[in-house]
């Protein structure tokens, strides 16, 4: 099964610290692990939602909206894509991650035929 794992933060920032190196290599040391097992398919950080754009759809009209979008309390930061045996793999994978903080949402991807 695959599952999509989402960093949330509360506020992203403009200026966000980057992590010290100690905490960089731990997070590159787990991403290691993950990569060798196979479980990785794909991940990538966001930039802030001052860069994003969102299209709300209404009937046949669609309008853009330009970021930040201060009306979201959790914002999308990163992800995960995982490629896992069952949901308590992820789990027991994701409860090893070298976080002091933050929240993070394991969601199953639908498989639909022929997609």
């Amino acid at each position: 099964m695959r599952v999509l794992i989402l960093a949330k933060e509360g506020q992203q920032s403009e200026t966000a610290a980057p992590p010290t190196p100690e905490a960089m290599a731990e997070y590159q040391k787990f991403n290691e692990e993950l990569v060798k097992s196979g479980v990785v398919l794909e991940a990538g950080r966001l930039h802030p939602s001052s860069q994003g754009r969102r299209v709300q759809f209404d009937g046949k009209k669609r309008t853009v909206i330009d970021g930040p979008f201060a009306e979201t309390k959790e914002l999308v930061a990163g992800y995960w894509l995982w490629q896992v045996r069952s949901m308590d793999e992820a789990l027991e994978w994701l409860k090893r991650a070298p976080y002091d903080g933050g929240t993070f949402e394991v969601r199953e991807v639908l498989e639909y035929e022929g997609m």
